[in-house]
């Protein structure tokens, strides 16, 4: 293979590495607490390569946000994911939440810690505060496709309007709150799941 063809791929790589490294360094340390020599260190490239794949702090952020949220760094948005796909072809309004509880727990399992890095920035660093807006954008958007659904079910409340319904979703559904009982309660993602999935029916179903 030539080293035309081979460079695209070793910067694949190189970015991959990078973004590795400064998901577990946000995690850790914070974004003000975080910078691209340690990034650069742990991530066994110089600084330059770094800032030549993201030249601002935000921007690595967002792409590590971007990457935990869909679990790799293809191209494909996360509602045109087969799994998205599967949800759509549930059978009943319980197999439809209980499939979108999972989705989102495996999905917070990767990005939860990190979304609370944007938040907790977000007041000090506008473009953490605009970061976390699309990101919240980006949840509630997701939600609203869930529930448009589970509508197909006609299932829901009769007293639920959709955007209360999209309210309520986005409120059981939040990385806060699976961060509050994975971290202080304790719990592990399976529990989160059940409790999650029950919430959830309780609160949309009929009956």
């Amino acid at each position: 293979m030539s080293d035309v063809n081979t460079r695209p791929r070793r910067s694949e790589v190189t970015r991959q590495r990078i973004v590795r490294a400064a998901h577990g360094l946000f995690a850790e340390r914070g974004y003000a607490g975080t910078t691209f020599q340690e990034v650069a260190d742990a991530a066994g490239v110089s600084v330059q390569t770094v800032y030549f794949h993201y030249n601002a702090k935000s921007h690595l952020l967002k792409h590590v946000v971007d990457v935990a949220s869909a679990g790799d760094d293809a191209p494909v948005p996360l509602l045109e994911r087969p799994w998205f796909a599967e949800l759509r072809a549930s059978a009943t309004p319980r197999e439809a939440i209980g499939r979108w509880v999972h989705a989102s727990g495996v999905i917070f399992d990767r990005v939860a810690a990190i979304l609370a890095v944007v938040r907790d920035a977000a007041s000090a660093d506008a473009d953490m505060a605009g970061q976390w807006r699309v990101n919240a954008e980006q949840r509630r958007t997701a939600h609203a496709a869930f529930l448009d659904i589970l509508d197909g079910f006609d299932a829901l409340r009769p007293e639920l309007d959709r955007e209360r319904a999209i309210d309520v979703t986005v409120g059981l559904l939040s990385p806060d709150l699976f961060l509050v009982l994975r971290r202080e309660c304790g719990w592990d993602t399976a529990r989160w799941e059940e409790w999650a999935a029950d919430q959830l029916a309780h609160a949309l179903l009929i009956g």
